[in-house]
């Protein structure tokens, strides 16, 4: 996989545009100011979550016993069960049971950036090739830098856009990470079968 395919599979999975009604419901309390420094900070947040993983997920499932083939299956089953939520009801409502208030860390840098599914894909790209690592640490941060302008300027973005549009992109975005996830559960699979195969 190149660093753009990363990059690009990273961006689908961190969804911003799915992101943007739940981030604007959340911070509709506060300034625009504020709504904007609160979104930096979440960000930041959740990309040094996601470098922890990137560099301590494979020592994690050491630890634990989880191999590459179970992580690719279990993440293909998360990623497909966030698609086909995008697909047919939307986002709207995912966290409507969140407490008031101005948050922090939970939900928005964890888990609506830096969620289940972020995890398991910046883990299975450094499982599966750990040299390479300078460059899925550029395709995250090239991802993480994408989604963040568009989250910083949602409320314009939303405005402009609408919902009707935004809903659009949701489920087209989740058609084609459906797809993503289908092939890394049966990738998954394929390499527990030839695990067994092989003993």
């Amino acid at each position: 996989m190149s660093v753009f395919s990363a990059a690009a599979l990273l961006f689908l999975v961190f969804d911003p545009l799915v992101n943007i009604p739940l981030f604007m419901s959340m911070l509709s309390s506060v300034s625009s100011q504020e709504h904007r420094r609160i979104i930096v900070r979440e960000l930041f947040i959740a990309l040094a979550v996601l470098v922890m993983f990137l560099f301590a997920g494979r020592h994690i499932l050491s630890l634990f016993g989880i191999s590459q083939s179970s992580l690719g299956i279990a993440g293909g089953i998360i990623l497909l069960m966030i698609a086909i939520k995008m697909v047919f009801s939307g986002s709207e409502n995912i966290f409507e049971d969140t407490a008031k208030g101005i948050p922090f860390i939970v939900p928005l840098a964890v888990p609506l950036v830096a969620g289940p599914s972020a995890i398991t894909t910046v883990i299975l790209l450094m499982a599966k090739e750990p040299a390479r690592w300078p460059e899925w640490l550029i395709a995250l941060f090239c991802a993480w830098f994408v989604s963040g302008v568009l989250l910083f300027f949602s409320v314009r973005l939303s405005v402009l856009l609408g919902d009707k549009v935004l809903k659009a992109i949701e489920r087209l975005m989740g058609l084609i990470l459906t797809a993503v996830a289908v092939e890394m559960f049966v990738t998954g699979l394929q390499q527990s079968f030839f695990l067994l195969t092989t003993r």
